[in-house]
């Protein structure tokens, strides 16, 4: 015969059916007690996210549909068409695409030879690591400095390009001036990007590289078909962080220049920082949401490469 349930237990404990219901409460009490904690202490980041993240990104959408902030007319579109046909825009979006497209290629593949360079058993390398890192020290109004000082109409440049004959140049006021904020670009930054580079090339699995020296590869080959593979992920980072710090070079051409520099260094950060002080926000706002489209593309574009290129790394 069957027994009923919680027949034949000792005396004072509970049937099975209600401890398993006891376990379940005091397991359900304790994954909320975690969850609560957890929230609580949670909060107060979501918090600084909500208050300065989020809500700012929903005020410049909404600055950039009305034609004031005052009168708050809805005005949908009007702003970027106007913005677009802006002579001044125009201007600062070919300066800064011309200055990234030179500037960030130029920064990755640099750092990169740089690295490979320091990898190598060379002597004096400490000595040649601490000289590119030196600038990530020095303050940029010393940098300013030091670039005012070489690149001034009577300054060191000139006089040592006077020793060959060359007339002197106005460097900062001539057809030249962006070649002198890439320059600044890239000895502010080669020594960041290959400090990363060198841990990437020290994390790729020595056993692989050493069945590729037994095979009988060539350096050129082991880079191209092993190495580069390995550093994908590091090659996107770096590329990204170049592209944002490509955009943020306006710190130091407006230090050496001024609100109105020469006209090919006039950036979207000059633009941007002119419509501010001019209190015009609905314009900067939609300037500051296209500028924001473009770089989700671009780094959208670098993922997906990135993904296809080195997925077969992954693990």
């Amino acid at each position: 015969m069957s027994r009923r349930h919680g027949e034949g237990l000792p005396e004072g404990q509970p049937p099975i059916g209600k401890k398993n219901r006891v376990r379940r409460t005091k397991a359900s009490r304790s994954t909320r007690k975690r969850r609560l904690s957890s929230g609580i202490f949670i909060a107060p980041s979501l918090l600084g996210v909500l208050l300065f993240f989020i809500l700012p990104f929903f005020v410049v959408i909404f600055y950039s549909v009305v034609d004031n902030p005052i009168s708050g007319q809805f005005v949908f579109l009007d702003n970027f068409r106007n913005i677009i046909r802006n002579n001044a825009f125009q201007k600062a979006v070919r300066n800064t695409l011309t200055f990234s497209a030179v500037a960030v290629p130029l920064a990755v593949v640099l750092s990169l030879l740089l690295a490979i360079v320091l990898e190598a058993k060379l002597p004096f390398r400490s000595q040649f690591r601490t000289f590119f890192l030196s600038p990530m020290m020095v303050p940029v109004a010393s940098i300013v400095l030091i670039w005012q000082v070489l690149f001034h109409y009577n300054g060191a440049v000139n006089d040592f390009l006077g020793l060959f004959g060359v007339d002197k140049i106005d460097w900062l006021k001539s057809e030249y001036a962006q070649v002198v904020v890439i320059v600044l670009f890239l000895w502010k930054n080669l020594g960041y990007n290959m400090i990363l580079f060198m841990a990437a090339l020290a994390s790729i699995p020595k056993d692989i590289l050493e069945v590729a020296r037994l095979e009988s590869a060539t350096p050129l080959q082991t880079f191209f078909y092993i190495k580069i593979r390995y550093l994908s992920s590091t090659l996107l980072f770096v590329t990204i962080m170049s592209l944002i710090n490509s955009f943020k070079v306006f710190r130091e051409v407006y230090l050496l220049t001024g609100d109105y520099p020469y006209d090919t260094i006039y950036m979207l950060q000059h633009f941007m920082n002119n419509k501010f002080k001019s209190l015009d926000y609905q314009m900067l706002s939609a300037a500051a949401i296209l500028m924001s489209l473009v770089m989700i593309v671009i780094i959208g574009i670098l993922f997906i490469t990135e993904n296809r290129f080195g997925k077969d790394v992954e693990g």
